[in-house]
């Protein structure tokens, strides 16, 4: 690791989780979530928040398939309109330079999900964006992460 941001600057970090505890206290469900935060960290090439992420969709009970098609989503017929809507909105906003997010990607997603529920997706993006950017810049250590639940047996 290059530097350990968690000891260095911990008010950010603790901004940032209320900023995903606020994301967690929305509507949006769980499993959602964490293929958002997976597809998101795969474009950014973020491998240790790939581990995380995919642990942590495990843990919740995800079915194997879903998480491991995440990846080509388009193709996949495992996710709902609403997942869809969801992964179409990640991908927009997380290559935002080349994308412009299309009016027709809003629409699909004004289409599946409230207004509260657009900007707590929004946000969910936000922060997986940014913790894509510490976890890679930074060089956290990929396989460190164990799940909450790991040890309870």
């Amino acid at each position: 690791m290059r530097i350990d941001y968690r000891t260095v600057f911990p008010a950010a970090v603790n901004a940032m989780a209320t900023l995903e505890a606020a994301v967690h206290s929305s509507s949006l469900d769980p499993e959602l979530l964490e293929l958002v935060k997976v597809r998101a960290s795969q474009l950014n090439g973020c491998t240790y928040c790939v581990d995380m992420h995919t642990k942590d969709a495990q843990g919740i009970g995800m079915e194997s398939q879903r998480l491991h098609l995440v990846v080509v989503w388009p193709e996949a017929p495992v996710y709902s309109p609403r997942e869809r809507a969801a992964l179409a909105w990640c991908e927009a906003l997380t290559l935002l330079p080349s994308s412009g997010v299309p009016d027709d990607v809003y629409e699909q997603v004004a289409q599946q999900f409230s207004p509260e529920e657009i900007v707590a997706l929004t946000l969910a993006i936000v922060a997986i964006n940014g913790w894509n950017r510490l976890a890679v810049g930074l060089r956290t250590a990929v396989g460190s992460y164990v799940h909450p639940d790991a040890n309870r047996a």
